[in-house]
């Protein structure tokens, strides 16, 4: 067998290994970041008079009504990731929150890690990490092994059958 050929079953084996795993990234990546979301809203839920106190010392406006609305989003939020279920819905709703964490609590860690002037990265800032995430979930989708999935195959993909050509 020529070098070029042997090249090209290995690209193909290799190719072929790949799609068959395909369905590894986005399960992960539901799994770990909707496990991390339900502990922090459960977190935040028991502990909501703490959640308000925090919210307040950040400045966030309505503390309670946004304790209440976060904590509830990454709770629930968090279990749908974890199913794969509305995923980029919950995905983008929990995104936004990130959006938030980077503009409060975690803006001087964040604004360090972009200038590389301290000893963090931004894969240190932990909400980056998780926007970046869910970022990805809202634009991949929840992948093969989901609720998502199983609900398109059972109910089409959503697009209406086009009608046929008219013949003259």
């Amino acid at each position: 067998m020529s070098t070029v050929a042997a090249l090209r079953r290995a690209r193909s084996l290799g190719l072929r290994a790949a799609a068959l795993l395909a369905f590894l990234p986005p399960l992960l990546t539901r799994l770990v970041i909707g496990q991390a979301f339900y502990q922090t809203g459960s977190g935040k839920l028991r502990n909501f008079e703490g959640t308000v106190a925090f919210f307040t010392d950040l400045g966030i406006p309505m503390p309670e009504l946004n304790a209440a609305f976060v904590s509830r989003l990454e709770f629930y939020g968090g279990l749908f990731l974890i199913v794969g279920l509305l995923t980029r819905l919950f995905a983008a709703g929990l995104l936004s929150t990130m959006v938030v964490a980077l503009a409060t609590a975690d803006k001087a860690s964040f604004i360090e890690a972009l200038r590389g002037t301290g000893d963090a990265g931004l894969t240190d800032v932990v909400p980056f990490v998780y926007l970046v995430f869910l970022l990805w979930l809202v634009i991949a989708g929840p992948g093969k092994l989901s609720l998502d999935a199983i609900a398109t195959r059972l109910l089409g993909n959503g697009t209406s059958p086009q009608p046929a050509p008219a013949t003259a």
